[in-house]
């Protein structure tokens, strides 16, 4: 069968940035087209208990946003080809000033920003920032909008969006039912193309989603996976390229 197209999130720095490191080149080696790289955040609002914990315990080590930006620059230089995104909240974005932090995560290799607390509406110049800078904004979408707000959404003129396939948090379980494919086409109806995620984490499911999207995003799967397998560098290479293949339909 036709490869599935897969986004894979990372959390930079997790547990080391040496792990991290083996995490990216094993999601690529299994067929990862994109990256998406987090910023550890302190108060995540979208996030399940899989990152989040993730993110504190990276947080603990004094990680600062320019040691996430160090990150993203090494796996970028390694992997030119590989489109990394950078995903994190408002506040990391917004207090150096929107401007400013963009030029920095451009210049580190970012090729697009997902930032779930920014509204598409109300982004502080985000989308003006990333185009100022050679990158693109992507908005989320959730089924929790209202079809009023989805539908300026979707004809927004957006390249890409990421759909949320479910109210809350990330890490439990999605089931793709005919609501969650009606979700989908209402996001894609202005052109845009769509990226689906939360809660993705076997082969079945992305094979039930890969005609709606783009791409299908996976990501507290991975971080559990690296987080059994922290003490063994080798195991954590290989059931990362595993999983990586199974969402890629490739396994």
């Amino acid at each position: 069968m036709e490869k599935i197209k897969l986004m894979s999130h990372l959390v930079a720095g997790y547990p080391t940035d040496s792990l991290a490191l083996t995490a990216a080149r094993s999601l690529i080696a299994g067929g990862a087209d994109i990256l998406e790289i987090q910023l550890p955040f302190s108060d995540p609002s979208a996030d399940g208990p899989a990152i989040q914990d993730a993110c504190t315990k990276v947080l603990s080590r004094k990680y600062r946003t320019s040691d996430g930006l160090a990150f993203i620059k090494k796996i970028h230089e390694e992997f030119p080809d590989t489109p990394i995104y950078l995903m994190s909240y408002g506040s990391l974005v917004y207090t150096p000033g929107v401007s400013d932090f963009c030029k920095r995560a451009a210049a580190a290799g970012v090729k697009g920003m997902i930032i779930p607390d920014l509204p598409f509406d109300h982004d502080e110049g985000l989308t003006d920032a990333c185009k100022e800078n050679g990158m693109i904004n992507i908005p989320v979408a959730a089924p929790s909008m209202s079809d009023e707000r989805l539908d300026k959404l979707a004809h927004a003129g957006f390249p890409f969006i990421y759909a949320a396939l479910r109210a809350g948090i990330t890490g439990t379980q999605t089931t793709i039912d005919e609501g969650t494919l009606n979700f989908l086409k209402k996001v894609s109806a202005g052109g845009s193309k769509v990226y689906g995620g939360f809660g993705i984490s076997t082969g079945e499911q992305s094979k039930a989603l890969a005609s709606s999207v783009d791409a299908i995003v996976a990501g507290s799967v991975f971080v559990r996976l690296i987080t059994e397998a922290q003490d063994d560098e080798k195991k954590l290479a290989q059931t990362v390229t595993a999983k990586a293949k199974e969402l890629t339909g490739q396994a």
